[in-house]
């Protein structure tokens, strides 16, 4: 097919062709013939892409968040990074990109999942594909070796080399504070230990080369039961059917400290080097987490995988529990919302000289509690502000536009969140009625009388009270008031 331009340029010079034959008013099989050519011109051209019905839609995996469900973001956030920032935890941020081949081979089996951008300027990128592989690199391209640090209100780590578990304790701490605080049901916090997994696949018979792999099908055992998990190992990743039987015998145990001694006493596991290490400092954590009285909280269970490929050490995933439907029933998880480990071995991978750096750390699964909060607020229709504004400036009278625009920029310059309707001469009834449907707690009215005696009626929107309030005295009564309001909610 010849070059679109130069087909439209013919197309053109065709049309103009017609045009002139019917102002000469030529015979009609002539121009007949030369609207044929005209056709046929404009078939070769096909549809013109530039003007197809353009499709009003976000890319696959995105989504837009109304004024609501940012109210509702901003809420979860706020716990999150009060808390962070309450454990002392500085705060970095890094691209949403990097080069791909700091991403590739760091996530095992999920490698798969990582999104690949063109290439720019000569470097292949890819988005990525979580906040602790970014993490890493930058340590190890800044050369830090001792940071708490909290990324997007949503991880939080602690680098450097600390005596056993006291970090890892305290990243669970602020699992459960975050979680409890949130209150968006009971949970419970799964911990084991890679060190212990890979002793327990080492004394079951499974090859080294498979130990990822293996470890990636146990992570399944949350969603799906035992047999298809088992089928999986032996018959997609040729497992021997006495090696999968006896990791069963293994992953399906869970329990607390008991369950930590009983298997230091495991004549096989109690002979593995790296299983009796990850015991051992599981004895010590729960130690710790009893201390930080959080140990109800916490249940050692063997199934606990974390299929990525850069965890060393401890490993845990906190899931919400459903309430039994009847006395006795077992609780049912319904879903991960935080999770995370320790990766001792990340940052040395970036490193020049491949010094490593000993890391913890935690996510917290903020999208999956973004939709249960907002499930649960669409089911109690429970009214969420969107905005923070804590007076309307009003008028009760027309003609009040000027003064209505000097009180509220007065009040905007104390560091008051005022609004106004940007009307010249709005209604009254109309200005309380925004202030209900907007949530706004005081109303600010201003009317000629009230200039003449140098105060302000000051109205409560709940209660519909109103009090004369002294210009001056206008901005503190605000915040008095208001701040009130806040420590009631």
């Amino acid at each position: 097919m010849a070059d679109r331009a130069a087909i439209e340029e013919l197309v053109r010079f065709q049309g103009e062709r017609v045009r002139d034959l019917k102002q000469q008013k030529a015979s009609a099989d002539q121009i007949e013939e030369e609207v044929a050519k005209l056709l046929k011109l404009k078939a070769q051209l096909g549809p013109d892409e530039s003007k197809q019905k353009f499709v009003l839609k976000t890319p696959k995996g995105t989504r837009d968040y109304s004024p609501r469900q940012m109210a509702v973001r901003e809420k979860v956030f706020d716990v999150i990074i009060r808390c962070f920032k309450r454990h002392g935890a500085e705060v970095i941020d890094t691209p949403v990109f990097e080069l791909k081949e700091t991403l590739t081979g760091k996530y095992g089996e999920d490698s798969k999942l990582i999104y690949d951008l063109k290439d720019q300027g000569g470097e292949l990128l890819s988005l990525r594909y979580d906040l602790t592989v970014p993490f890493a690199r930058y340590l190890a391209m800044n050369k830090l070796t001792n940071i708490k640090r909290y990324h997007i209100a949503k991880d939080f780590d602690i680098a450097g080399q600390f005596d056993p578990m006291i970090p890892d304790a305290e990243c669970l701490k602020i699992m459960c504070e975050i979680l409890s605080s949130l209150q968006i049901g009971d949970f419970l916090i799964k911990v084991n230990d890679r060190r212990i997994l890979d002793g327990m696949f080492a004394v079951c018979g499974v090859p080294d080369s498979k130990f990822r792999t293996i470890c990636s099908s146990v992570d399944k055992l949350d969603k799906v039961s035992w047999e298809e998990v088992k089928s999986e190992m032996v018959g997609e990743k040729g497992l021997a059917p006495e090696v999968a039987d006896r990791i069963g015998d293994y992953v399906q145990q869970h329990g607390g400290v008991s369950l930590v001694e009983q298997l230091l006493q495991d004549p096989k596991l109690s002979q593995n080097k790296q299983a009796l290490e990850g015991l051992g400092d599981l004895k010590l954590l729960f130690e710790y987490l009893t201390l930080f009285g959080i140990d109800g909280k916490i249940s050692f269970d063997l199934s606990l995988a974390r299929g990525l490929d850069y965890y060393t050490g401890v490993i845990y995933e906190a899931v919400l529990l459903q309430t039994p439907a009847q006395a006795g029933e077992e609780a049912l998880g319904v879903g991960s919302v935080a999770a995370g480990g320790r990766y001792d071995g990340l940052v040395g991978i970036f490193d020049p000289k491949g010094r490593k750096v000993p890391c913890v750390g935690l996510s917290i699964g903020v999208e999956r509690i973004f939709s249960i909060v907002e499930q649960r607020l669409e089911a109690s229709e429970e009214k969420v502000r969107t905005t923070e504004t804590q007076v309307l400036v009003a008028s009760a009278q027309k003609k009040l536009l000027e003064e209505r625009l000097k009180l509220v920029s007065e009040l905007w310059d104390a560091g008051i969140k005022a609004e106004l309707l940007y009307k010249k001469n709005p209604k009254l009834l109309n200005q309380l009625q925004y202030c209900e449907e907007a949530g706004i707690p005081l109303v600010a009215i201003i009317g000629e009388q009230e200039l003449k005696d140098g105060v302000i009626k000051l109205r409560s929107v709940a209660s519909r009270e109103e009090v004369d309030i002294r210009r001056e005295d206008l901005v503190e009564e605000i915040r008095r008031r208001t701040s009130k309001l806040l420590c009631i909610c």
